[in-house]
């Protein structure tokens, strides 16, 4: 992941979180990043819930921000892995989109779930 585009997501992600950002390692960043996600897509759920649009807006624009960010770092030079997740994160953004403007929660949980996907097997990588 190259400094700029980490620290573009990292910005969408962070608040309140500055030294734990500052000492992680490359691997425990991208797990931040994608707790991040997840935790806007929640918090934007919610405010579908409590008909809080600013807030439901808000939170998917950050998300969208971070799987950019993440997308960003990818080095599509690398082969079918870099290309597939740069295919799913943008399907991902596209879909968080869809889900802002219908006001879709089926599509926030959709997207949660291949998060949670992707999170799992970075997860299991060992460094």
């Amino acid at each position: 992941m190259n400094m700029g585009s980490r620290k573009y997501a990292v910005n969408s992600y962070k608040s309140g979180m500055a030294s734990e950002i500052d000492g992680a390692s490359p691997h425990r960043l991208i797990q931040m990043l994608y707790e991040g996600g997840l935790q806007k897509i929640a918090v934007a759920k919610g405010a579908i819930q409590r008909n809080e649009i600013a807030t439901k807006g808000e939170n998917i624009s950050r998300a969208i921000a971070i799987l950019g960010g993440l997308r960003s770092s990818l080095d599509l030079s690398q082969g079918d892995i870099a290309v597939n997740l740069d295919n799913l994160y943008e399907y991902m953004e596209r879909r968080l989109l869809e889900a802002n403007i219908k006001n879709d929660e089926q599509i926030l949980d959709e997207v949660s779930g291949l998060l949670r996907d992707v999170k799992s097997a970075w997860d299991a990588i060992s460094v």
